[in-house]
């Protein structure tokens, strides 16, 4: 009987021996308002071991926890990091309830908002798309810097644009398929609602999508999700709009299970730092989610963006010279006010519906459906032919730009060297004016139309009307506590509608639709099936077509996790199909511009991997790699798709292969990280549209130039470091030193239309081959391939701060024309050498220009009040302090297309095609007050 007893309480303190723990779990809640906190991080420090917080603001570990006294760390952003110590004894439970964060002062700053306006991150001409990670609210200083400090000055993360990260809204990926960058301004506005964000840099994996090289940004707008409580903003700027007013709701989930968000913002100004850059932008947003039980719930987003902004012009120096640089070319004076011609005005609802599957409490399935609609215009002035004179074209009106370069004092004194008073005169007109003449072009329109003829001038839109249906599903399945598995299936189906829409004939009823600078009258038509088709305000014109796309993709992932070590390996592979409809029969190519186009297909491959040594806990080693094949975007797969089907020659796919080497230092007062990446990309193709002097000999044609088969290479380091030296500074430094090159001598091919002129200049059907254009070795046009940052914080106990940082800029280099080193640069109309070409001065002519270092100091500062259980803040920044003026950008114009063109142009004290210029802003303000409550 004894031993029958032993042996039963042997095995009844056997059996809760086995089954008892280790745990540590806990819950964190806002210090204002005692609400909880989702999505924290808790680390136990020297272990990295981490884990986050539910909706519910609390969390668990269970697993590979460290015995005897410990400290969590617990931090998320937009709150100050705090530290907690703990004793953790063997099979007992740690519980700390409610630990609580305070918020992040700094977090008010909302500097993303208004580095950059939106017309500059979606401008293809204004080349300032540089951010990739904008919106990122990493904790990593370099990132921070990047998108804080550093974006008004055009710079890009390693060199590359923003088609290389995938920007996700609750899973769905919002990269446009026409040129594979976000369309910000889709959500311009709702700032309160896009602040819960999970980032992921550079190859390292996320939980959503394989990702591009610059990594992955997921923006969780969840109502269950969303932080409870309401919030008031009011800001004024002077950068891209001048006022702006937020008012945002969250429910939290509420006891029936159904949470909600809902956020209205308005912004708006009749100009920013440039002249007549009008903004006005309105912004909805609402969430709906119905926790439905335990595992299942339903999550329901509507975002409603529409916005319009007044675009700015890139100038020459001597407009620059003689103008400032606040100038811009794109507006005139009527009835008293400033009119810009230059619109962009965008209207794409987002809808999506997400559902989310807890499978089990180590599996999650979340589907997600969407759908984008809507229409981006870009207005713009037409001086098109206006009417028929014996069957051809006739009539068209003088160029209206202000800034044409017949309109410049250079054109006179190249010209009419022997009569200065005409430069003179030229340039007290620029002076005295130097805009839009709109009362000229109203008089020439309506008389032209009492004689019976048609507008001359017209201000029309490039439309752009796209409907994407995206779906996928994601799943995420912790298959042991060291291996995690994540895979998802991808389909997006894209009909875009491009044609030209007239705005505002001006004061005149009609409009010829035809090209007025062809030679022949059936060339001229823009649609043959509707000859000499006149229009009126509200018609499509010029040009009216569908490109058709249709994209499979999947992905696999695993993350492995260990004490020492963790790692990972992904795959993916995507399926690419684009087709071209023609809705119009173009005059010049009659025979390939009506109809569908043949289907193009593309097929692409990623396998990426990585791993993290854990030397210490307060010394680490990350390390990945990868390499991806990816279609062309539809922008540089067709030639010239407003008038037909020809795609780039030899298109394939692009190739990129990219790695990464990072030591992280991490201690209580001292967090750093010194990066080494190196990045090719080949196989990329680059479509240009410009008029081009000296084809072919003297010859000038409105060309599509074709770069095809261009490699790039992208090497360099980072360095972000910040330590906190007392309890209430902190001192920060970042680095970033690049080499951004092209790696080859790409192909360079020419198409215009196929009339006498381009036969007389050596075209066949339209398409002269000029063999390699010699870049190699040139730098490519990537914002400053280097910028460095130092700067403090200093954050009083009494909740006030300041902050100053100093940020300097340097080599950063002109976009070079691959025409000008091409073939056709050494040559005349025969293919022989120029008999006066002189390679020294040709070498000195095709330098390529560097331009000047220069230095930023920004200062930051900010208050908050907290009343009972509100919250007051108010933040104020001041952008280029000493008001530095330079050059942020430009490009070369393809107008001096040969050695005798541009020795003659260059030679002038100030030339007729100089380069084009954007600058920097001068000295700007931002100021900002919200109530939280």
């Amino acid at each position: 009987m004894k031993k029958r007893l032993l042996i039963f309480l042997f095995g009844f303190f056997s059996f809760f021996t086995t089954f008892s723990q280790t745990i540590i779990k806990g819950s964190v809640k806002d210090a204002v308002s005692f609400e909880p906190i989702s999505s924290v991080t808790i680390t136990i420090e020297k272990t990295e071991e981490t884990t986050q917080t539910d909706a519910l603001g609390e969390f668990i570990f269970s697993s590979r926890i460290p015995l005897g006294e410990q400290v969590l760390r617990i931090s998320k952003s937009g709150y100050i990091t705090k530290r907690y110590p703990i004793v953790v004894n063997e099979n007992k439970v740690v519980n700390i309830t409610d630990m609580t964060l305070d918020r992040d002062l700094s977090s008010s700053q909302d500097l993303f908002t208004i580095t950059l306006s939106d017309d500059e991150l979606n401008d293809d001409t204004s080349g300032a798309d540089n951010i990739s990670g904008l919106l990122s609210s990493s904790l990593d200083v370099f990132q921070r810097t990047a998108a804080f400090e550093f974006s008004s000055s055009f710079f890009r993360v390693r060199g590359l644009d923003s088609e290389n990260g995938s920007v996700l809204i609750n899973g769905i990926e919002m990269n446009k398929l026409y040129n594979g960058r976000p369309q910000w301004s889709n959500w311009g506005g709702l700032n309160d609602v896009m602040r819960n964000q999970e980032l992921t840099a550079g190859l390292t994996p996320s939980s959503y999508n394989f990702g591009g090289i610059l990594g992955t940004t997921n923006i969780n707008v969840r109502a269950a999700e969303a932080r409870p409580g309401s919030r008031i903003t009011y800001s004024s700027s002077d950068r891209s709009y001048t006022n702006r007013l937020m008012a945002t709701y969250a429910s939290g989930l509420l006891k029936n299970n159904w949470a909600f968000t809902v956020s209205l913002a308005r912004r708006w100004g009749n100009e920013g730092f440039q002249d007549a850059t009008l903004y006005d932008s309105n912004s909805i947003f609402a969430s709906i989610e119905k926790k439905i039980n335990d595992k299942h719930s339903i999550n329901f987003v509507s975002i409603y963006a529409p916005n319009r902004r007044g675009k700015s012009s890139p100038n020459t120096q001597e407009v620059y010279d003689l103008k400032g640089i606040k100038y811009n070319e794109y507006w005139g004076w009527q009835d008293g006010e400033k009119r810009n011609s230059r619109i962009k005005e965008v209207e794409e609802p987002i809808l999506m519906l997400n559902h989310y599957w807890d499978i089990s409490s180590k599996t999650t399935l979340n589907t997600n459906i969407g759908y984008q609609f809507g229409k981006l215009g870009n207005s713009r002035l037409d001086n098109n032919g206006t009417d028929l004179v014996n069957g051809f074209p006739e009539g068209g009106g003088a160029n209206p730009s202000p800034a044409y370069y017949q309109k410049l004092p250079s054109y006179a004194l190249r010209n009419f060297p022997e009569s200065p008073e005409i430069a003179y005169g030229l340039q007290q007109q620029f002076l005295d004016d130097g805009q839009i003449d709109w009362n000229s072009l109203y008089q020439a329109n309506i008389s032209n139309a009492q004689n019976g003829g048609n507008a001359i001038y017209a201000l029309y839109e490039d439309r752009v009307d796209d409907k994407q249906l995206t779906a996928n599903t994601i799943l995420s399945s912790e298959l042991s506590e060291n291996i995690i598995l994540n895979a998802s299936v991808n389909y997006k189906s894209l009909k875009s509608e491009n044609f030209a829409l007239v705005k505002d004939l001006l004061g005149a009823n009609s409009y010829l639709d035809i090209d007025g600078f062809a030679t022949d009258i059936d060339e001229a038509q823009n649609d043959l099936r509707n000859p000499n088709r006149i229009v009126t305000e509200g018609d499509r014109f010029k040009y009216n077509y569908n490109l058709l796309a249709n994209i499979v993709s999947g992905y696999a992932q695993a993350q492995f996790k260990y004490n020492k070590v963790d790692f990972y390996l992904s795959g993916s592979i995507t399926n690419t199909q684009y087709q071209r409809e023609g809705l119009y029969q173009n005059g010049g190519f009659a025979d390939n511009s009506f109809g569908k186009g043949e289907k193009l297909t593309f097929t692409g491959i990623g396998a990426k991997g990585g791993l993290t040594y854990k030397i210490t806990g307060k010394h680490l080693l990350d390390i990945n790699g990868g390499y991806i094949t990816r279609a062309p975007s539809l922008r540089n797969t067709y030639s010239n798709s407003r008038e037909n089907h020809n795609i780039v020659p030899d298109i394939t796919e692009e190739k990129i292969t990219s790695a990464d080497a990072s030591y992280i230092f991490r201690s209580p007062i001292i967090k750093a990280k010194l990066t080494g990446y190196y990045t090719k990309i080949e196989d990329a193709s680059e479509i240009s549209f410009f008029f081009a002097d000296g084809i072919g000999g003297d010859n000038t044609a409105f060309v599509q130039e074709i770069l095809q088969g261009i490699d790039k290479l992208h090497i360099g380091g980072e360095l972000g470091i910040e330590a906190q030296v007392t309890p209430t500074i902190k001192l920060k430094g970042v680095a970033s030193v690049g080499q951004f090159t092209y790696d080859n001598n790409p192909n360079l091919i020419l198409t215009t239309e196929a009339d006498d002129e381009s036969i007389a200049a050596g075209f066949v059907n339209g398409r002269k081959d000029f063999g390699q254009s010699n870049l190699k070795d040139y730098k490519l046009a990537a914002g400053p391939h280097r910028a460095y940052s130092v700067g403090f914080e200093y954050r009083d106990p009494d909740y006030w701060w300041f902050g100053a940082t100093a940020n300097f800029f340097t080599n950063t280099y002109i976009d070079v024309s691959p025409l000008t080193r091409s073939s056709n640069f050494t040559t005349d109309f025969d293919g022989n050498t120029f008999n006066d070409y002189d390679e020294d001065l040709a070498r000195e002519l095709l330098k390529q220009e560097k331009f000047d270092d220069y230095m930023v100091i920004n200062l930051v500062g900010g208050k908050s009040w907290r009343i009972g259980d509100k919250y007051i803040g108010f933040f104020a920044s001041i952008n280029n302090l000493f008001d530095e003026v330079y050059k942020s950008g430009g490009f070369e114009q393809g107008r001096n297309a040969n050695y005798r063109q541009l020795r003659d142009d260059q030679a002038l004290d100030t030339p007729v095609f100089g380069s084009k210029y954007w600058y920097g802003r001068g000295t700007t303000y931002f100021v900002n007050v919200y109530l939280r409550f």
